[in-house]
């Protein structure tokens, strides 16, 4: 990429607003799981998402095992002009 086109990038990118949501998504199977049904929840609502933030992962657990995950995570969009 030639340095022209990463500063026009780069510009683009600062110059968005965005608004951040805060979301725990759980899943039984995996952590990435919980993480993909938070964002597909978000999507569902919010527009324009463009990036998330894994803030917190814990599970509960029964019985020595673990029952299921549970992530929080910042998801980040931008605002329409």
């Amino acid at each position: 990429m030639d340095r022209r086109r990463e500063l026009d990038e780069n510009k683009d990118m600062s110059e968005h607003t965005y608004k951040k949501i805060e979301l725990v998504g759980s899943s039984p199977i995996s952590s990435d799981e919980a993480v993909k049904n938070a964002v597909s929840k978000a999507s569902l609502t919010e527009k324009n998402l463009r990036w998330l933030e894994v803030v917190e992962t814990r599970a509960h657990l029964e019985d020595g095992k673990i029952a299921h995950w549970q992530v929080t995570v910042k998801i980040g969009a931008t605002l329409e002009s």
